[in-house]
């Protein structure tokens, strides 16, 4: 089994993949393809809770991830990120520590930009270790626009803080 589905949103339009296994990826496309008609509907189920996600309306997923293909440590690394509460963020250098390799805090960086599975692995609630907004494989807008739904008020409390060391 093989599915793929679209959805469009305000956030933009959604590129889905599932397998027997479960979401094997989940993207931000720019355009839909000419062809697209009805999902099908062993996509239904996937396309439910990221549409209610989206809309304000969840702050979990409980959908099966197809990790084939991702390598070990990428797993390891996107596991964690899983993690992440609703509404919360860490520093990539956080989430080095907590796996044991304080050192790693690249390579943290480069399994999060490598997620193919954007919002049910939360890759946008990474930041930079100083707490800025870095790396987002969509654009640092939808990272902002994705935390702000999650959380306004601590956005903008965290948003203002970083302007007011900065300036």
């Amino acid at each position: 089994m093989h599915i793929k589905a679209f959805l469009s949103s305000s956030f933009g339009h959604i590129r889905i993949e599932i397998s027997e296994n479960g979401l094997r990826s989940l993207s931000f496309v720019k355009d839909l393809p000419d062809d697209v008609g009805d999902n099908p509907p062993g996509a239904v189920p996937y396309i439910r809770q990221i549409e209610e996600y989206l809309e304000g309306d969840r702050t979990s997923f409980d959908l099966e991830i197809d990790w084939s293909g991702v390598p070990p440590f990428h797993q390891q690394v996107l596991k964690m990120v899983r993690t992440i509460p609703y509404g919360k963020t860490r520093t990539y250098k956080q989430l080095a520590m907590v796996l044991g390799k304080p050192g790693a805090i690249r390579a943290v960086g480069q399994a999060n930009g490598r997620n193919p599975i954007a919002l049910v692995v939360p890759c946008h609630r990474v930041l930079g270790t100083n707490g800025q907004l870095t790396g987002y494989a969509y654009g640092l807008e939808l990272k902002r626009q994705l935390l702000e739904l999650e959380n306004p008020q601590a956005f903008h409390h965290q948003i203002a803080m970083f302007e007011e060391a900065v300036l």
